[in-house]
């Protein structure tokens, strides 16, 4: 029984090591430079966003204080949603 017990648990803690690595992180930070053509918005850090093709501007203009909430995908940080922070 415990030959077939620890395989699976081992199965259980690198699933749940991998679904962490997907999950949304959230930054907040002062908007350096916005681009809606570009789909690209800029903290004060350097840190580039990539905005979906499905982003909704709330607004966002350089100086203001926001929080991303972003994933890393093939090396960028997708934004997956910008909030104003007032």
């Amino acid at each position: 029984m415990r030959v077939f017990l620890m395989p699976l648990a081992v199965g259980a803690i690198l699933a749940a090591t991998f679904g962490a690595f997907a999950a949304s992180t959230m930054t907040s930070g002062t908007v350096k430079d916005f681009s809606s053509k570009a789909q690209t918005l800029t903290l004060n850090d350097g840190t580039v966003y990539t905005l979906t093709k499905t982003f909704k501007d709330p607004g966002v203009k350089v100086g203001e204080k926001v929080e991303v909430s972003w994933t890393m995908q093939n090396s960028k940080h997708m934004a997956d949603k910008v909030t104003i922070v007032h």
